[in-house]
């Protein structure tokens, strides 16, 4: 019986240790990946479900990011607006009305942005503060679940799952579950790296 039990002790903790060596190898592979990364641009969809409509809301746009803090994140339907980050700042724009923060005073929104730009996230799956990571790999991806840690995270997400596309070295499909039940679904697709962006894109003064 003491054998049995060694023997099972044993294998839960070769297990246990395989699994943070295949988070860590991941999580390298990540920032590694990140950090090669200048700009990116792509298309995404977003779909949004809640739990109070049976029937998803679905927009589409577009997003620029240029590495390490500039990032604009368009929708163009079925509603115009845009999200831009420009060192520290962001612009909100939709219809006649601009509002531009300061997002080192926000502690929320930076811990957001972070998570939009390449170089940021790498450094959030390498910070214990901000998420507890587990991986699982599936063919060419690493599916990311993501635990907030932070007090600020926590208020908005239960959990954030990345799926990591080893051909692309991005994250190219983001889930995000709310508190309330609530979900959020990114998927980024006609994606190009290190392209030349102007960056008037992310200018912070426009009309």
């Amino acid at each position: 019986m003491k054998a049995i039990i060694f023997l099972v002790m044993f294998n839960m903790c070769a297990a246990f240790t395989l699994a943070q060596t295949s988070t860590k190898n991941a999580i390298d592979e990540i920032s590694k990946a990140s950090g090669n990364i200048s700009t990116l641009q792509a298309d995404f969809t977003q779909t949004k479900k809640m739990k109070m409509l049976s029937n998803a809301m679905t927009s589409k746009g577009k997003m620029w990011c240029t590495q390490p803090n500039l990032l604009r994140w368009e929708y163009l339907t079925p509603n115009t607006s845009a999200f831009i980050l420009n060192n520290g700042k962001v612009l909100l724009k939709g219809g006649k009305r601009n509002h531009t923060i300061n997002v080192n005073r926000n502690r929320m929104l930076r811990e957001l942005t972070r998570l939009m730009i390449p170089n940021g996230l790498g450094k959030c799956l390498s910070e214990k503060k901000d998420f507890q990571v587990s991986v699982e790999t599936k063919n060419n991806q690493h599916i990311l679940t993501l635990l907030p840690q932070s007090k600020e995270l926590k208020q908005m997400f239960t959990q954030i799952i990345l799926y990591y596309d080893h051909g692309q070295s991005v994250v190219t499909k983001v889930e995000m579950w709310e508190k309330n039940g609530d979900s959020t679904t990114i998927e980024l697709s006609s994606i190009n790296i290190n392209q030349t962006i102007n960056e008037s894109v992310y200018s912070i003064n426009e009309k």
